[in-house]
């Protein structure tokens, strides 16, 4: 079976909110990004989970 939800990394999660890692971690902290999957000593996301914080950010704009 396929995997087409893929764990991406910090770095990768930053490039697609177009933010620094640092940035990107001041996000999980906050709760505007969902806290990680940890797999040993790495944390990775659902790339799901990111496009959807982006959905998220692009529909609060439209509706202001």
């Amino acid at each position: 079976m396929a995997n087409t939800d893929p764990l991406i990394c910090d770095k990768d999660g930053a490039k697609m909110i177009g933010g620094s890692v640092s940035t990107f971690w001041r996000r999980v902290a906050d709760g505007t990004i969902p806290k990680p999957i940890k797999i040993g000593g790495m944390s990775r996301w659902r790339q799901s989970w990111i496009e959807q914080v982006i959905q998220k950010a692009e529909a609060a704009r439209e509706a202001a």
